[in-house]
């Protein structure tokens, strides 16, 4: 059953606009700024999305003539927070999307299946308009983590670190959820090592822990972010075909030699 457009979004706009004001919001978005950068500036086609987070542009970096936005029932439409180039288009449910099948090459998903009430439901409808061999790029926070911890133990005594709607996914499940799919993951990466303190001022730009643990410990990273793009079922790239054998040669020599023998009788 697909849940209806009043319960398909599980926070609260107001908190989590509120979180990302903070440090830590803001040292998340500049990092996942970056990435999104880097995982869409190769992707090419007609047609690319951004579902939800207008306040970061997913799509900034990419060449795709055609780069809209849709916004989720909960957020509001703000002009500042828009990148110029990426058009707002509709507000609406992300289980009843508007769009045709197979409509986009590109689909940005920033922050989105971790607050909806049934995750993997939402991918299908976003596999259902991604053309074949599109690409999706899908972030959210990393349960196995410092952050996950104070998350955890926040919630316990009703103080939580991160928006406490949100039900944090990790990597390997939206994996999984992905090759069901018939996915191929082409990238992946954690970030964000910072220790998790609301208020900290040292949350800005990469810190001492962001270049240890991107080394020694990179699936600790509090951000992950995963590529992947759709394959069709019963195809198989094989590269190039090797040319045939050439015969021709072959045959004329001969030919070439008895010819000569005939003159000389």
């Amino acid at each position: 059953m697909i849940p209806s457009t009043s319960e398909n979004s599980k926070y609260s706009q107001y908190e989590w606009d509120q979180w990302l004001s903070t440090s830590p919001g803001q040292y998340v978005l500049a990092w996942e700024s970056n990435q999104f950068s880097n995982s869409v500036e190769d992707a090419f086609g007609f047609e690319a999305l951004q579902i939800g987070l207008p306040q970061l542009s997913c799509l900034a970096n990419n060449r795709i003539t055609h780069r809209w936005q849709m916004l989720l029932p909960t957020q509001p439409f703000h002009d500042e927070q828009t990148d110029p180039n990426v058009h707002v288009i509709c507000q609406g449910s992300i289980y009843d999307l508007p769009f045709a099948n197979e409509s986009f090459d590109l689909i940005a998903l920033p922050h989105v299946l971790e607050f909806m009430e049934s995750p993997h439901e939402a991918l299908r409808e976003i596999h259902r308009i991604l053309r074949p061999e599109g690409r999706i790029v899908i972030s959210g926070f990393n349960p196995f983590s410092l952050w996950g911890l104070r998350q955890y133990g926040g919630n316990l005594i009703d103080r939580p670190f991160l928006p406490k709607e949100g039900q944090f996914i990790s990597h390997h499940r939206i994996k999984d959820w992905l090759n069901l799919l018939n996915y191929s993951i082409d990238r992946g990466r954690f970030g964000c090592y910072g220790i998790p303190i609301k208020n900290s001022s040292r949350l800005h730009g990469q810190t001492l822990l962001d270049k240890v643990g991107d080394r020694w410990w990179p699936f600790m990273g509090s951000v992950f972010i995963l590529s992947a793009v759709k394959r069709i079922p019963g195809t198989k790239m094989v590269g190039l075909i090797k040319p045939s054998r050439k015969i021709l040669p072959t045959v004329l020599k001969p030919l070439a030699r008895s010819n000569s023998n005939d003159e000389k009788q």
